[in-house]
């Protein structure tokens, strides 16, 4: 009896100095007969926009290939995801991130947000949207932020159509045209990129006070401009001009097939989203197999008739009709990201300061 109880305490004096050391180093793991490492997949948390929809046998599918199980984690649109990933950076809430827009992208890389990955599948067109020479982000999908008109209003009414953003601040659009804001919504931003590039520095702000003069109504985000205030929307809204997006008319089809809205592709803005992992997941392998999975075929082949963008990997096809309805942009408007990064918060607080002060 004496002796088995000298035998349990020196193995019990040997097991805390042990966990002392590991208390002290931070850097090991006891294992017991009773401890064994977990098997399994790896999860990994993936962090977008609200506007994630993916078929889940898709996801599945992958899952079961790759050994990877996905959890998805949503949180607002790009702005709101943007900055949640900025301020957790030293504590990051994912493995990887998606729907970083090319508004906000630069933000992000400047603020060493992602790390760099080079996926197999960039090559295969994702790579003509590369914004960063470490890789640190993957071109997903595009997304272009256009003005669109409800065409039956205009028929019905017997009003021209308008065609530019010239034409926004005619008298004979007056009270017609609802925008989300640029102070709080990514397309609502994207728009006041794209009135900064056609009207330049000296000239956006008058290009603002003639819109407000035109009775152009500013709401708080996308959701609430067309499906609340856009006439050619289910929402039924009084306005039949509205800032979206150049793939919205393929959810805007009658039934014989022809598009009840259209987007004036002279106005859209090139708004692409990106996808990346995360500086500080602690699965940084598995964490790219999940950037092969948004670029590859089976998941650019969801993503126009699930989220209403445009894939990035080449030779995938569009839904029957978007040719029609929703043609990509040929000559989208654009800013340097330099360009943006370095203005973008003083054009919102000018942008307030016009429509809200």
């Amino acid at each position: 009896m004496g002796q088995r109880s000298g035998q349990w305490s020196t193995s019990m004096r040997a097991t805390i100095a042990l966990l002392s050391a590991c208390a002290l180093t931070a850097g090991c793991t006891v294992i017991g007969a009773e401890d064994e490492p977990a098997t399994g997949p790896v999860t990994v948390t993936l962090v977008t926009h609200q506007s994630w929809a993916v078929p889940q046998e898709v996801v599945d599918a992958f899952e079961q290939r790759a050994g990877v199980r996905i959890e998805i984690r949503k949180e607002g649109d790009a702005g709101e995801l943007t900055n949640k990933l900025v301020l957790t950076k030293d504590n990051p809430i994912a493995d990887v991130a998606y729907g970083i827009d090319s508004t906000f992208a630069s933000r992000a890389l400047d603020e060493g947000v992602f790390q760099p990955y080079t996926s197999p599948e960039a090559d295969r067109g994702p790579q003509r949207y590369a914004v960063d020479p470490q890789q640190r982000l993957s071109a997903v999908d595009v997304g272009d932020v256009c003005v669109n008109i409800d065409t039956e209003w205009f028929a019905s009414e017997g009003v021209p159509e308008p065609t530019s953003l010239d034409d926004l601040t005619d008298p004979e659009y007056k009270d017609l045209f609802v925008v989300p804001s640029p102070a709080t919504s990514s397309p609502g931003l994207a728009f006041l990129f794209a009135t900064v590039s056609t009207y330049g520095e000296d000239g956006w702000r008058d290009y603002w006070r003639d819109l407000e003069e035109n009775g152009v109504k500013v709401v708080s985000g996308w959701t609430e401009a067309y499906t609340q205030d856009f006439s050619g929307s289910s929402g039924e809204g009084d306005r039949p001009i509205v800032l979206s997006y150049a793939s919205s008319p393929a959810a805007e089809v009658a039934e014989d097939g022809t598009p009840r809205t259209k987007a004036l592709l002279d106005t859209c803005y090139r708004q692409v989203e990106y996808a990346g992992v995360l500086e500080g997941t602690r699965h940084p392998d598995e964490a790219g197999k999940v950037i092969d999975f948004l670029l590859s075929h089976e998941f650019q082949s969801t993503v126009a008739n699930n989220m209403y963008v445009y894939p990035t990997r080449e030779g995938v096809a569009l839904p029957e009709g978007w040719a029609q309805a929703a043609p990509l942009p040929r000559e989208p408007i654009s800013l340097p990201g330099e360009q943006v990064q370095a203005n973008r918060e003083q054009w919102i607080e000018e942008w307030r300061g016009l429509l809200e002060g």
